[in-house]
């Protein structure tokens, strides 16, 4: 009898087998050997699953995001228990199991890797070198030579009056979602928006009134979430530049709907795992290696730039949406010798 396929299976059968598939490999590479380490982690695993069964609806492998992960850690945090209170140190061991196992299951099912759990690391440095020497090391960034050459790149799917008559046109051959693509991660490396608020974006996001220049977006007024409230964030002149050309090309195509970056030409909102996807693909096509902080350095290079070019630490913050304790990881890049686009 053939086997019954993953998509068949109950959101228990799933969380159990997935993590038995990943433990398997880590005992055939022997890269897990000692019993009680694998105990730790069945046990850690079995209330992270615990939890997901007792939510409604119920939270499944493919469904899990940075919401469900902060009310799971809100539920936990200070708890005494057998298998550990979720000290900042027991939470990156879980959020670090949780990831390997997710992106595991994805490799196994031919899928794309669900990121919550490195996305919710990444917005929690304070979980996140629980383990490092120093508590709050240097964030990841772009250096001089990859900013530039990444703004090229992305400035190349415009109009650009003063290049060659041979190139001039060279922007006419993009499709409207190659656009859209260097667009979005324009606006993450020219205006320090997260994937998540780059997808909320809507039409009346893009502000060109009181700009330099008329009719060219100078900053994006940015929805609010369930964890932060809604803000405004200034943008590069080259990324408005960019956005200017794509709200055009978007009006020609008559698009429908009120999302600035839609998934597809009747409207509908851009989805985390297709978002990210082409995020990745643009990079990758621009030289840049994705794997090591994925888009969140374009944020980082944009947070930094600002700091260096004199802004005061909490104005920075405001854009960027965070709490004003968090650029002091930023502080000590600008006032060590490392240049910064």
């Amino acid at each position: 009898m053939a086997s019954l396929s993953l998509f068949d299976e109950t959101p228990t059968e799933s969380h159990r087998l997935a993590f038995d598939r990943w433990l398997g490999d880590q005992r055939a590479s022997r890269s897990l050997r000692q019993p009680a380490s694998v105990e730790v982690y069945r046990d850690m695993w079995g209330a992270f699953t615990a939890w997901c069964l007792s939510r409604s609806p119920t939270v499944t492998l493919a469904s899990l995001d940075l919401q469900d992960l902060q009310a799971f850690q809100a539920a936990r945090f200070g708890r005494k228990s057998s298998d550990l209170s979720l000290s900042p140190r027991h939470a990156l061991r879980l959020l670090r199991l949780i990831d390997r196992v997710l992106r595991h299951h994805a490799a196994q099912t031919n899928g794309l890797p669900n990121t919550a759990a490195s996305d919710w690391l990444a917005s929690h440095p304070e979980v996140r070198y629980a383990e490092s020497a120093h508590s709050d090391p240097l964030p990841e960034f772009l250096s001089v030579a990859e900013a530039k050459h990444l703004i090229t790149f992305l400035s190349n799917a415009r109009p650009r009056p003063g290049l060659s008559d041979a190139r001039r046109g060279n922007h006419a051959a993009f499709t409207w979602q190659e656009l859209r693509n260097r667009t979005a991660v324009a606006l993450q490396l020219g205006g320090g928006l997260t994937p998540g608020d780059v997808r909320a974006l809507t039409l009346a996001s893009p502000v060109s009134r009181g700009g330099r220049v008329r009719d060219r977006p100078w900053k994006v007024a940015v929805p609010g979430d369930g964890n932060s409230s809604a803000r405004e964030a200034p943008i590069a002149p080259w990324a408005g530049e960019l956005l200017q050309h794509w709200l055009q090309i978007r009006a020609e195509a008559k698009i429908p709907g009120d999302y600035l970056f839609p998934s597809t030409r009747t409207g509908k909102q851009w989805h985390k795992e297709s978002h990210y996807k082409c995020a990745k693909q643009v990079l990758e096509e621009a030289g840049i290696d994705s794997s090591e902080g994925g888009s969140f350095r374009l944020r980082h290079t944009f947070a930094l730039r600002q700091l260096r070019r004199g802004f005061e630490p909490d104005v920075v913050a405001n854009w960027l949406g965070v709490e004003p304790g968090e650029m002091e990881r930023y502080k000590r890049v600008v006032t060590a010798p490392i240049e910064v686009v």
